[in-house]
């Protein structure tokens, strides 16, 4: 049995000092190893297993830190981190205290710059060689994107600024015809045709070559060979965007030939022109269920190595719940159309697409335009919906006031992954969303706490003139209450559970669960509780809340987002406003960023698990009767 060369790896510059017919048992391991950790801890598998080579080339031929490497999103950089010296750590992956599963600079001085959105690299990295080049700091900046993240504005305007400053920034275009969901566009078509590039640069490599060694040539000399490489150019490969934007291209290259990568890398290495070079690998490479199915082991929990499979729970998701309401207003309405940004799997589209694939929309990693689209629909009197995660929405948030909101169009938005987001890190999480959106005027922003919840908003938000906002987590819906399948009043939530006690929990519903296991807590300990759901993040019936609530002594308030610009702060000092002698606290998120771990870990970490409001409650009651004994 061969020894082991990935445990030999501790610095980039070891991965140097293996011979080309090492580097194929290299990669093997590597793969491996992602495979086997992200099976027990869940992660980013088919984006990971498609860049080994691709890794491994660069970090053969570059060396960081001093030549920095941003990943776009940076759901690809395992390989990336497997060999900066984090080999040793590497099962600790997504998990609380654990390596980051997205580059964070923090971890390691190998992770030059933060990602965990897309489209952003080439933006920093250039932002980054111009810092080095006003400073006179040594070293190369590459940026690697995939062809999904290129679909996003950014990277285009990013594209333009760069050609234009004409540096040395080098893009590593990862072409592997996927972002999450199959890329759509006609860009990703343009990128299909970039074929004849591989000629011209093998032609002009050549002559470079030849040309260096030439001993003494001049200036002449030089401008009458640049004017023959660009006529070659002209003639063999024609119409290429990157070209025209000021950068030189090289491509396409296959992704997985180490030796191939490493002879056009040490070449681009030279230029001091900005260069893309495009490079094109299979997703999920190595691992032949990742191969078939990217999408699925795009993002991942853990799963069986063997056959694949997912351990399910019986419980729906509210993604799920969100995805069967979809169809069913579907069906019911012809107008009824959905939108989402290379997400249709992670938002629950998927069926939709299959079924309606005339009404369905996936306009790449490009969340701006989706919304502004899904304005113009509107206005052409169908009944848009756009699914997007919370975390992403923040991207859009020009185009929901300017073009949707200030008209007061008819757009649903379904926030999916609002609140804690298990594992993804501090990039991920969905708790700004309240206070970004609760300020938008004519904008009604609800949280559904259940499935039957969740089909009731939907179907209310379908019946609205105006902008209507849905935020819902990532996790299984609750059981089902009486209270859930009350009709929609305005404004206005529900008891789900009331017995006139002196003290009431009131909640976002995306937090719903952990109140009732504290309320279910509370109650072994002969100290039950009321529990009332918001419903309604905006509008809210003040008045109407503050009779129904007027005969409790304590009200502790519990929200699934940041507490500054929150809805529950804003509701205790009114509470307090009307009523000095009610004891009130409230529950959320702080102003800090929180790290990656369970949805359990997070929320005990913010203090918004079950014992922590149950705490809290208990607290709140020996106040009020130490109070009462002064």
């Amino acid at each position: 049995m061969s020894k082991s060369l990935l445990s030999e790896i501790r610095t980039p510059e070891d991965v140097k000092k293996f011979s080309q017919k090492q580097i194929p048992q290299l990669a093997a391991e590597i793969r491996k190893k992602i495979i086997d950790v992200v099976g027990m801890n869940g992660g980013h598998l088919s984006s990971n297993l498609g860049v080994v080579e691709l890794t491994i080339a660069l970090h053969r031929i570059f060396s960081s830190p001093t030549d920095s490497f941003v990943w776009d999103v940076g759901h690809q950089c395992y390989t990336h981190k497997l060999l900066t010296g984090r080999f040793d750590h590497f099962s600790t992956i997504r998990k609380r205290d654990g390596l980051s599963g997205f580059p964070k600079h923090e971890e390691s001085p190998h992770d030059i710059f933060n990602t965990g959105h897309s489209s952003t690299s080439i933006s920093a990295a250039l932002g980054l060689r111009m810092s080095r080049s006003i400073t006179g700091t040594p070293g190369k900046v590459i940026a690697i994107i995939g062809d999904g993240a290129l679909t996003g504005g950014m990277a285009m305007e990013a594209l333009s600024h760069a050609g234009e400053e004409g540096k040395d920034l080098i893009v590593i275009l990862n072409d592997n015809k996927m972002s999450i969901s199959k890329n759509t566009g006609a860009l990703s078509q343009y990128l299909s045709r970039l074929t004849m590039g591989a000629n011209y640069q093998r032609f002009r490599f050549r002559v470079d070559h030849a040309i260096h060694t030439i001993p003494g040539i001049g200036d002449p000399l030089t401008r009458i060979i640049h004017r023959l490489k660009r006529g070659v150019k002209g003639v063999l490969f024609k119409d290429n965007l990157f070209v025209d934007l000021g950068f030189e291209y090289v491509g396409p290259l296959n992704g997985h030939n180490v030796e191939e990568l490493e002879k056009v890398f040490r070449d681009v290495k030279m230029l001091s022109r900005p260069v893309v070079v495009h490079v094109q690998t299979c997703k999920g490479k190595g691992y032949s269920l990742a191969e078939n199915d990217p999408s699925t082991f795009h993002g991942i929990g853990p799963f069986c190595i063997s056959d694949g499979k997912v351990e399910k729970y019986h419980t729906t998701s509210f993604t799920e719940a969100f995805s069967r309401e979809m169809l069913a207003c579907a069906e019911k309405d012809s107008r009824v159309v959905a939108i989402t940004a290379a997400m249709a799997k992670g938002t629950g589209l998927a069926p939709f697409q299959h079924r309606y694939p005339n009404r369905f929309f996936d306009v790449g990693i490009a969340e701006q335009h989706a919304v502004t689209f899904a304005g113009g629909l509107a206005q052409g009197s169908l009944r848009p919906v756009v699914a997007i995660y919370s975390t992403f929405m923040q991207r859009a948030v020009d185009q929901l006031i300017h073009d949707v909101a200030l008209q007061n169009l008819p757009v649903i938005f379904a926030l999916d992954r609002s609140g804690p987001v298990p594992d993804d890190g501090e990039t991920h999480q969905g708790i700004f969303d309240i206070a970004i959106f609760r300020s938008v005027p004519g904008l009604s922003m609800l949280a559904p706490a259940s499935v039957a919840e969740m089909q009731l908003m939907l179907r209310w938000a379908f019946q609205q003139n105006s902008p209507v906002m849905l935020r819902y987590p990532k996790a299984p819906c609750p059981t089902e209450q009486d209270a859930f399948s009350l009709p929609i009043e305005y404004g206005r939530g529900v008891f789900v559970h009331r017995e006139e006690l002196d003290t009431l929990v009131v909640c976002t519903g995306g937090i719903y669960s952990e109140v009732h296991e504290a309320a279910n807590l509370l109650g072994r300990s002969g100290k039950p509780i009321d529990i009332f759901n918001l419903r309604f993040i905006k509008p809210f019936d003040e008045s109407w809340f503050l009779t129904q609530i007027s005969g409790y002594q304590n009200i502790v308030f519990v929200e699934d987002g940041v507490i500054t610009g929150g809805i529950c702060r804003d509701i205790a000092s009114l509470v307090k406003a009307r009523n000095p002698t009610v004891n009130t606290e409230v529950l959320a998120f702080q102003e800090i960023f929180y790290p990656q771990g369970s949805r359990e870990e997070i929320l005990t970490s913010a203090g918004l698990s079950p014992a922590h409001i149950a705490d809290c409650v208990t607290s709140l009651r020996a106040r009020t009767l130490s109070d009462s004994r002064l």
